[in-house]
């Protein structure tokens, strides 16, 4: 049986990710969330660089001296919307990490300042294939793409207020930011 182990250790790794070679900068203010970020995505793909920090002053040194292919923000951790302009400016894609319920004021907001995804931090075990598709999929296309795949993880994570607004629709919403941007 030690075999069998080995050979799906070896299959995993055989398939090529496109984190290889890519630079993935993650600032979140608990350490254990970037432990878990880095060993999940170190494992997948030894050949990503991955970069956690903890502090808003780091973050910023860091986007100052390195090209990022992805930066990772807790949405309501450290200065996360400055942190996201500035990210945004250095034309890195951003995604963000949250625990917390999504209302849709929230995330028109930061669609509005270009972030490819909401990733559900419960979910980390799982966060190699979102990055993947955020980098494999542009702009638009992976928003609907990570739509799709993440309605199931955020189900009761999207807070909508019944009494003020109706819920929105995925494609209208989507389609209805294209045109005021």
């Amino acid at each position: 049986m030690e075999g069998v182990g080995e050979t799906l250790r070896e299959d995993k790794t055989m398939k090529e990710s496109i984190l290889k070679n890519k630079m993935i900068l993650a600032v979140d203010d608990d350490p254990d969330v970037l432990m878990v970020l880095e060993e999940e995505i170190s494992e997948a793909c030894p050949d990503c660089q991955f970069h956690g920090v903890t502090t808003y002053i780091k973050a910023i040194e860091r986007m100052a001296s390195f090209t990022y292919d992805l930066v990772l923000l807790d949405l309501f951790g450290i200065r996360s919307y400055e942190l996201a302009k500035l990210a945004v400016s250095r034309n890195f894609p951003i995604a963000f990490l949250t625990i917390h319920p999504m209302t849709p004021e929230a995330i028109k907001n930061f669609y509005k300042i270009k972030a490819y995804a909401y990733l559900p931090k419960e979910r980390m075990g799982e966060i190699v294939p979102f990055l993947e598709d955020i980098l494999r999929y542009q702009y638009l296309p992976g928003w609907r793409h990570l739509l799709d795949k993440v309605t199931g993880f955020l189900g009761n994570k999207i807070e909508i207020d019944w009494g003020k607004k109706p819920a929105l629709s995925r494609p209208g919403w989507v389609l209805s930011e294209v045109g005021s941007t």
